[in-house]
């Protein structure tokens, strides 16, 4: 899903025209077939960033809707068509660019539908599939490849574009995300007691975990208690400065490192996949970490999801801000990139799985609610780190880095006064006596 998502952001450069334009006529033949396979077109940078950011608006759209219906619905039928639906608008993409802007824009609308679906229906499965004590590892572990799909498509889109040509990009990462919707339907199932593969032990052990835990499946939502819910306006908000932090860190790297390091186009795709590689490999560590806290009663769930948030929020605030002071070489300044970059995942085991401990049975809603406030915050800050830079790119880091700190420290400050890790009263099931 991040692969599809990604690797337009690389494959762009091969698909804009040069400045000089086709047909010329002393051309060379290597010239010609280089257009062949790497069809190009005349797009204004401002058509180019219509189009890399239109797949969000397709994400905006469903978050809430998918939240609420991923209660009620199959996770397994909702994932596996979702993800056939990006995968399928990735194959189209080739001839909706060779159509036109419009079409290729509607067409990343339509993948931005998918992956929205795919990207909050997905985190329902641990309502049912994870005991309280394993959270943290199993949602680690999925979230991480969040990390890993971008990391693969830097590294693998531009030798693919260099050897087949662009479309190929889009063929190659669809028919992946084909094969992986196919196999999504056969081999999940939405509930462990009717999984055919698994022990009768370990049936019973998943369930009997989850005994007093029940879901919203056609109840209505108590919409005022939860705007009157603090520990869920503290989840928002902390939210809303994760998607800030990792929206800067990881839009904006490689334009820091041309402006900073002066590398080409290949060692800058090179260097800025190595954050997501560090953050995929801690991101599984955390939840090991995590779950050990929990088993050994070392600390209670809420002091976990605090502390958790705190390392996520506050060191790349740090290193970001000695990314910019205190990086003298080369060296320093992709340590620092790194470690600003990759220290947010601790916050996958803080407030991004927090919605599951204070309500459970509406999860998926919360969950939906929560990513969209945090992708308004995401396009909130990639949006202003470019009118800073436009000012002046070389000096504006600093600012950019500096208010991210700002954000960071007043949602944790919130976050850390009123966040819960208990059920919440307007969670609960209501019991119904008879006289």
């Amino acid at each position: 899903m991040m692969s599809q998502r990604m690797c337009l952001s690389l494959t762009v450069v091969a698909m804009v025209n040069s400045t000089e334009p086709h047909g010329w006529p002393n051309t060379s033949t290597k010239d010609l077939l280089d257009n062949i396979k790497n069809p190009r077109y005349n797009w204004s940078p401002e058509i180019r960033g219509v189009i890399l950011s239109s797949i969000l608006y397709g994400m905006l759209i469903v978050k809430i809707p998918v939240g609420y219906l991923s209660g009620i619905y199959s996770i397994r039928k909702m994932v596996s068509c979702a993800l056939i639906l990006s995968s399928l608008s990735s194959l189209l993409i080739p001839l909706a660019a060779d159509a036109g802007e419009m079409p290729l824009i509607a067409c990343r609308v339509v993948q931005g539908l998918g992956q929205g679906t795919v990207s909050i229906a997905q985190h329902m499965v641990w309502v049912k599939w994870a005991p309280p004590l394993e959270r943290g590892r199993l949602t680690s572990l999925s979230v991480s490849g969040l990390m890993l799909g971008p990391f693969i498509a830097l590294l693998a889109t531009g030798f693919i574009c260099q050897a087949l040509g662009w479309p190929f990009v889009f063929y190659i990462f669809g028919a992946c995300g084909c094969a992986l919707g196919l196999f999504w339907f056969i081999l999940f199932y939405d509930d462990p007691k009717d999984h055919p593969c698994i022990s009768v032990d370990e049936k019973e052990l998943i369930t009997s975990s989850l005994m007093a835990q029940v879901t919203s499946s056609g109840q209505s939502l108590p919409i005022k208690a939860m705007l009157k819910s603090l520990p869920l306006w503290a989840i928002s908000l902390g939210c809303f400065a994760f998607s800030w932090t990792n929206h800067v860190m990881f839009l904006y790297s490689p334009t820091f490192i041309s402006s900073r390091l002066h590398v080409n186009v290949t060692e800058n795709g090179l260097l800025s996949a190595l954050p997501y590689l560090f953050s995929w490999v801690l991101g599984i560590l955390v939840g090991q970490v995590a779950d050990l806290f929990l088993s050994r009663n070392m600390f209670c769930v809420t002091t976990i999801r605090k502390l958790f948030t705190t390392l996520g929020l506050l060191l790349p605030s740090l290193f970001g801000i000695c990314l910019c002071h205190l990086s003298s070489g080369f060296h320093s300044t992709i340590i620092f990139l790194i470690l600003a970059s990759a220290t947010s995942v601790f916050c996958i085991v803080g407030i991004l799985i927090n919605p599951l401990d204070i309500a459970p049975r509406y999860y998926g809603f919360l969950k939906g609610v929560t990513v969209l406030i945090g992708m308004t915050g995401g396009l909130t800050s990639s949006t202003l780190a470019g009118i800073i830079l436009n000012r002046d790119p070389e000096s504006s880091w600093s600012k950019i880095f500096f208010l991210m700190a700002a954000i960071n420290i007043i949602s944790l400050t919130f976050y850390l006064i009123f966040a819960k890790a208990e059920i919440q009263d307007w969670a609960k099931e209501k019991q119904h006596t008879r006289l």
